[in-house]
This record gives C-alpha cells, structure tokens and sequence, in this order.
C-alpha cells in the first residue's frame, strides 16, 4: 500500500518498521495524515513477525501538532473524531509502538507520542500541549497526561500550554530513554536487539494487550466525553474561535472571556 505523506522503512531485518511523518519541517497531522496512519496499523497487524512499530518525523523535529487549520468551525466536526480514531488505532495495537523524538514535539504530535508504548528522545527534545494558547484544550492529553504522569504536572502542561524539555519530562516518568544528540537512532536500535528481538512475536503481542489495558479502558470511557465538550461547548464560544482565528492570521487574540 502506498502512502502520501508517511514514508515506510524496515528496521531490524524486517522485525521492526519505521513510520515517518512528513512533510518536513512541521510534519503537520492532518487528516489525510491521520487517515493513513489508521490504515497503516490496520495492515500492520497482520504480520505476524512484526515486533515493534517506531514512529518519527521527517528532518529536524517529530511533530509541531494536528493542522490548526483544520481545527476551524467548519472543519473540527470531521477532525477531530478522526484524529480520536488514530489514537485509539495506536493504544490498541498489538504492536509495541515506540516513538522516536526529535526536536519540537507539540500538540497533536505529543499526543501521538503519549499513545505508544515507549517514547525515546533526544536530550535537546522540546515537549508541549501549546493548546490553551489559542483558547482551546488538547482531548487526548488530558485523559493519557494524568495516567501516565500524574494530575499535577499534566495539569502544568495543559493549562499553561508551555514548551518542557527532555529532561524535565523524563522525571515525570513519560519517557523511556534520552540519549545525546545524533545518537537517537543506534539508542533506538540497540534497545530493540537486546530488548524486544529474542523474544516471542506472539508473545509481545499479548503482553502489549495486557500492559495497555487499563489505558485503553481509560482511553474509551472519557474520549467521547471530552470530544462532545470540545466540540460542542468549547467551539460554542467567542475564544475558542477567536484563538484559532487570530493565530491563523498572525495577530493578537482579542479575548472576550466567553
């Protein structure tokens, strides 16, 4: 199957793969974006020897987040739904999922990263849910967020929707691993051979069902929840238009506070 905007590299003889997200240097999530990676996984777990998916960006960074553009009035209803979707597909998958982090990892590109099993960054790895800037809330983090790190500094990261480093993440317990600049790759590859190739496909699989349970019950109670709040409260108001309006045309938000 053939992709337009993720490019597909196997890794490890063939045991793991590589989703790169493109194009650089944003790596936007859009639709179309959320729409193959959907797909990809749906094909994925049909082999049986796959070990590990890793997920990446094209260049310099991971991901700068979901298209805002796509986050207006007219476009969010279809949006939004699909990128639950996506992240739903990626708790879900048999597979054990690893995200490999580069750069600027913000928005929907963290929430992404936050779905997969293990997170692997580089130590210069810039980490946001910028959302509230632009008077909106990102869904996803707030349910994975407290799960993984706790209610205090998810609600750090949502509500002030500020830029935290590799490090300072790490402390919290949301990554697996930093490594130094330009060894991000071999970190990723030598965990795999030593961690994950001799054993059991089948095997993983289960434990992976097993480990991810509990965040994929979490995950399927509270989604459609915060999704109908978005949608049809958040987007109800002057703000929530008014920041994605503004940061669109490149200006100054006028709040209104309602």
């Amino acid at each position: 199957m053939g992709y337009e905007f993720l490019k597909i590299e196997e890794k490890n003889g063939g045991e793991a793969v590589e989703v790169i997200i493109g194009p650089p240097p944003a790596n936007i999530i859009t639709a179309k974006v959320m729409e193959e990676i959907s797909a990809f996984i749906k094909e994925e777990e049909k082999n049986k020897n796959r070990k590990l998916i890793i997920f990446t960006g094209e260049g310099k960074h991971f991901s700068f987040g979901a298209s805002v553009e796509e986050h207006k009035p007219e476009f969010v209803n279809d949006m939004l739904p699909g990128f639950h979707k996506m992240i739903g597909d990626i708790i879900n998958c048999p597979i054990p999922t690893l995200s490999k982090v580069s750069g600027m990892c913000l928005g929907g590109g963290f929430e992404l990263a936050l779905a997969c099993t293990f997170i692997f960054a580089d130590e210069k790895a810039k980490f946001g849910v910028p959302e509230i800037q632009l008077a909106v809330f990102p869904p996803v983090a707030c349910v994975l967020l407290p799960l993984k790190c706790g209610d205090a500094f998810s609600s750090q990261m949502i509500l002030t929707g500020g830029q935290f480093a590799a490090g300072e993440l790490i402390k919290h317990g949301l990554l697996n691993n930093t490594s130094e600049t330009g060894k991000l790759d071999e970190t990723v590859s030598d965990f795999f051979e030593k961690e994950l190739k001799p054993k059991s496909a089948s095997s993983l699989r289960m434990a992976k069902k097993a480990s991810a349970m509990v965040q994929s019950r979490l995950y399927k109670d509270f989604i459609d929840d915060l999704e109908n709040l978005y949608l049809n409260d958040l987007m109800a108001t002057h703000d929530a238009k008014e920041g994605i309006g503004a940061f669109l045309e490149k200006r100054k938000p006028q709040w209104k506070n309602e």
